[in-house]
């Protein structure tokens, strides 16, 4: 493993940290992880990483949308809607792949 390949790693896992506290019924966004790991350019690889916890159990990927509130990551999830019906299942409305009153399930993380 070279070094870029292991920062990568230990961003993705600060990512993934993220993510577990991500309250039930709540949704974040790429940027808003970025910005909370002091990496505010960083949105993109906050999306790599969670195109790549697919096989976690315990990383909520479905619960971190872009800027909009728009499900752009649906695709990386089996089925042709679980990231919504995800959502849904926890309360989050969403329609056309956009969450409905975004605000209200907006969460931003601290550090």
């Amino acid at each position: 493993m070279n070094a870029i390949e292991k920062n990568n790693d230990n961003f993705f896992e600060r990512v993934y940290e993220v993510a577990r506290k991500i309250p039930y019924g709540k949704v974040t966004t790429y940027g808003a992880i970025a910005k909370c790991l002091g990496a505010a350019r960083s949105a993109r690889m906050v999306g790599w990483a969670m195109n790549a916890s697919h096989t976690m159990d315990d990383v909520p990927a479905h619960r971190v949308v872009n800027r909009k509130g728009m499900l752009t990551g649906k695709h990386h999830f089996e089925g042709t809607n679980l990231m919504q019906q995800l959502l849904e299942s926890e309360g989050v409305l969403v329609k056309d792949n956009q969450i409905i009153d975004f605000e209200k399930y907006l969460w931003i993380p601290e550090i």
